[in-house]
């Protein structure tokens, strides 16, 4: 064996070059820059941070200052009241319940509170399951169930003026068929409805219905007052009629009336994100050159402040758009992945469409849709940046839109601005040691570890000022679909 020579001359010198079985070979005549680096300044970056997103929300929403900290939505007079979402107790596949409470969802159960009822009404429901193809009914046919959709997906259909069929709508998870009917002697369907995929839906006899109003005098002075508040004169989006009269000749006595006012108007108070900055004195007296570690800690801790704004103005339960968007805005893909037909859909439910918000990876799912079709779709330019668009409408990503499990998501269509009722941010300005628009850095005085504190806030919310301005398309599968 040989052993290898550890004298002073063959031992490896980091100020020399490198070392390994050619080292003699490649000998450094000069200071290397390993031992050099230890007398050089190094040039740095600033603190960088991977989850800074585009945030284009913030960025495209007009912001409304709140000085009071509320905003009030005052709005004419609804008459039409608007659907919700049933929801479902699920325990097993054959074990599925109505939740009581969220029988109120409906148009004609919303204000009911008589719980006793609620419970009893939900528990005369069946299950039945479908198959794909099944008509649930035709138009013209008389109503005998009305029905909540548990689960799949439903197509409204009719019979178009040659005999062709048209689809009319999607009906899916939540939804219910049947109120419509409320109040009518001997009602009929007025459109049909066929299931597209295999479901399960919750059946309820009409004479089961009927017998039960019967027998419940709360819930049937509930219904007549539903019913006539629907038979009174209303617009076309269920708004209290004022009467015009147009095209008259003579001198006939003109109708007179007024613009009533939704008496129970809906206020939007700030909500806030907040979090306690906390930097030691030591690290700000000795290592402050060449950049300041308080504005640093600041920045980026503001970064994720704007960042978590973002996500609360669309999954925040109380004001977010997902949760606040009304269901008459919510509309289901014709087929799963998001194709041009579900966003011209989406464009027609409102005027003056400003913007698109999708994840995404919705984006390149509606992209590949393109693609099969032979479509390409153009840009607009933004501030500078060339961003997809849609019929002239940008399509900008955002992040915050969540996916779900079964890998589906939303695409949200905004109107922005106050003047167009619209939707807008909301924030108040000027407010104590304000550091941006709307959040403020106090500092909180330095405790006896000798650490500084800053409670660093951001106020703010947002508000949809009538229904159509902004809507949803819900269903949208993520995932690639087979050719």
């Amino acid at each position: 064996m040989t052993v290898p020579d550890s004298s002073p001359e063959n031992t490896p010198d980091s100020t020399t070059g490198p070392t390994g079985p050619d080292a003699d070979a490649q000998q450094f005549t000069s200071l290397g820059t390993e031992a050099a680096r230890r007398l050089a300044t190094t040039t740095k970056s600033e603190p960088q941070m991977q989850a800074i997103t585009s945030r284009w929300l913030l960025k495209t929403l007009p912001w409304v200052d709140v000085k009071g900290g509320t905003y009030r939505v005052n709005r004419r007079l609804q008459l039409r009241i608007g659907r919700g979402r049933v929801q479902f107790e699920q325990n097993g596949a054959d074990h599925i319940k109505v939740i009581p409470r969220t029988l109120t969802e409906l148009p004609a159960l919303r204000g009911y509170s008589d719980m006793d009822v609620l419970n009893e009404l939900a528990s005369r429901f069946r299950l039945r399951t479908v198959r794909a193809g099944q008509v649930l009914f035709e138009a013209g046919q008389p109503v005998t169930e009305a029905y909540l959709i548990v689960h799949g997906r439903f197509t409204r259909f009719a019979t178009g003026k040659y005999g062709e069929e048209e689809v009319t709508g999607v009906v899916t998870d939540g939804e219910g068929l049947g109120d419509e009917a409320v109040g009518r002697a001997d009602p009929l369907w007025l459109g049909s409805v066929r299931a597209e995929t295999p479901g399960t839906v919750m059946a309820l006899p009409w004479d089961v219905l009927e017998d039960f109003v019967e027998r419940a005098p709360s819930l049937a002075a509930h219904l007549d007052a539903f019913a006539e508040r629907q038979s009174k004169p209303m617009n076309r989006k269920g708004e209290a009629d004022v009467p015009v009269q147009a095209g008259h000749v003579g001198e006939p006595v003109i109708s007179g009336g007024f613009v009533d006012y939704d008496l129970a108007p809906r206020e939007y108070e700030l909500s806030l994100t907040q979090t306690v900055l906390r930097v030691h004195t030591r690290v700000t007296d000795l290592f402050n050159d060449p950049m300041n570690q308080t504005e640093q800690q600041l920045r980026l801790t503001v970064e994720e402040i704007r960042e978590r704004q973002e996500w609360e103005l669309v999954n925040n339960r109380e004001f977010g758009l997902l949760h606040n968007i009304d269901h008459g805005q919510r509309i289901s893909t014709f087929s799963g992945p998001p194709t041009p037909d579900d966003l011209d859909e989406l464009l027609t439910m409102r005027r003056k469409t400003r913007l698109f918000l999708a994840h995404p990876k919705v984006i390149a799912a509606f992209f590949r849709q393109c693609n099969r079709r032979g479509l390409v779709p153009g840009t607009v330019n933004v501030d500078g940046h060339e961003v997809p668009a849609w019929r002239g409408v940008p399509v900008f990503p955002c992040g915050k839109i969540p996916i779900s499990p079964q890998h589906t998501s939303s695409i949200i269509a905004l109107r922005t601005g106050e003047k167009d009722q619209g939707v807008v941010g909301l924030h108040q300005t000027g407010i104590p040691e304000e550091y941006e628009p709307g959040l403020n850095v106090r500092f909180m005085g330095i405790d006896k570890a000798a650490i500084m504190s800053y409670l660093v806030t951001a106020y703010y919310s947002m508000a949809i000022l009538v229904p159509d301005a902004a809507g949803v398309l819900e269903n949208v599968q993520v995932g690639w679909m087979p050719e």
